[in-house]
């Protein structure tokens, strides 16, 4: 296997690891307002979250920033909380043309969460000549594993909403609500005071 294979993997790896289910919440926050048809809407959500991601990783890798990562174990829950929160309060998506605030949000939490793997990621790649080539393909791996929980969840909402005749708006309400409490309880675990 050759590093930049390694690395897309380890990327996946990261996103679709259920003992880091962070992320899988933050994604499932993200996609709860949106159906199948609005799929364009959550892959460039998801994309600006991966933006924020890598270029928080990127400078954490490179050491411009560093973080206490008590604090970032802390905000990621937070960030996950405010996502669905959010859509609890307004549990339909923008019809709006311009560019909706939950995009800037995603963005500015992905780099937060990008914070989180930082430390990790930085040892391993302290082993390598190159650190671009790895963290992109690391990066690339992470859009990939965000892409496969958004298509499981369109998926599935399309089959509850569209085919058993689920309430789309309860759905939404119980997906944002399923994530609220389980960041709330995440906050709690990882509280650095």
């Amino acid at each position: 296997m050759n590093s930049f294979e390694l690395y897309f993997r380890l990327g996946l790896k990261h996103i679709l690891d259920i003992q880091g289910y962070d992320h899988i919440l933050f994604v499932l926050a993200l996609c709860a307002v949106f159906i199948a048809r609005d799929w364009r809407k959550i892959v460039i959500l998801v994309t600006a979250f991966t933006i924020g991601h890598s270029l928080t990783l990127a400078l954490a890798t490179f050491k411009v920033i560093q973080v206490r990562s008590d604090v970032i174990e802390f905000l990621i829950p937070v960030t996950i909380a405010i996502t669905a929160f959010t859509t609890i309060l307004k549990p339909r998506p923008s019809t709006g043309k311009g560019i909706q605030m939950n995009y800037f949000l995603a963005l500015f939490f992905g780099l937060i969460h990008g914070l989180g793997f930082s430390n990790y990621l930085r040892e391993l790649l302290g082993k390598e000549a190159v650190i671009w080539k790895p963290l992109l393909a690391f990066n690339l791996g992470l859009e990939a594993g965000q892409l496969i929980i958004v298509g499981a969840y369109l998926l599935v909402t399309s089959i509850l909403v569209g085919i058993a005749g689920v309430n789309r708006k309860e759905w939404t309400l119980v997906m944002a609500a399923m994530v609220l409490g389980i960041s709330l309880m995440m906050m709690l675990e990882t509280k650095f005071w």
